[in-house]
């Protein structure tokens, strides 16, 4: 009899990818698609990524990185979820707080219709993964980590993260 060990590992990496594909096809500001995804399921890969969330959490001096860090290593899959922050020079947009895309470049501020769409495209992953009963929580932690590590590539600025476990117990509910 051939056995499959561990099914709901190979079940998490599936809605991963689902995931991927929710996130790719959400609705995005202008029909303008920046939206980059990965899915990180390597044991060595998650932990490279935990690290320099933990390398993170010291130079921020933010307890919360470490503690996501350990989120990471147990999880059996991450999706991560970025965008390139090039601007739409969308007459009167202004939602970015500034007169214009000009003057928003000027001052350093980020698209909000970029951010708009990255919140979008992670609530279409989330869903995916609630649909499957995937535990699972959006975590900009590792999405920071990402950026900072050029994952999802040089051009990539703002990333969140999901990580995905299958197990008894959720566990992203009880945490320190």
């Amino acid at each position: 009899m051939a056995l499959i060990t561990h099914p709901e590992v190979e079940a998490v990496v599936a809605v991963a990818r689902l995931m991927c594909l929710a996130a790719r096809t959400a609705p995005k500001a202008c029909g303008i698609d920046q939206i980059v995804t990965a899915v990180v399921v390597a044991p060595e890969d998650r932990e490279t990524l935990a690290a320099e969330m933990t390398r993170l959490s010291e130079e921020l001096n933010a307890p919360f990185f470490a503690r996501d860090a350990q989120n990471l290593r147990a999880s059996a899959a991450c999706v991560i979820v970025g965008t390139k922050l090039d601007r739409r020079h969308v007459p009167g947009c202004d939602l970015c707080g500034f007169a214009g895309c000009e003057a928003s470049e000027a001052a350093g501020a980020r698209c909000a219709l970029c951010i708009g769409d990255l919140g979008i495209a992670l609530g279409s992953a989330a869903s995916v993964a609630m649909d499957h009963r995937a535990d699972n929580r959006i975590m900009y932690t590792i999405g920071l980590a990402a950026v900072r590590l050029r994952l999802l590539g040089p051009e990539v600025a703002l990333a969140h993260a999901i990580p995905l476990s299958a197990r008894g117990k959720n566990i992203y509910f009880d945490r320190k």
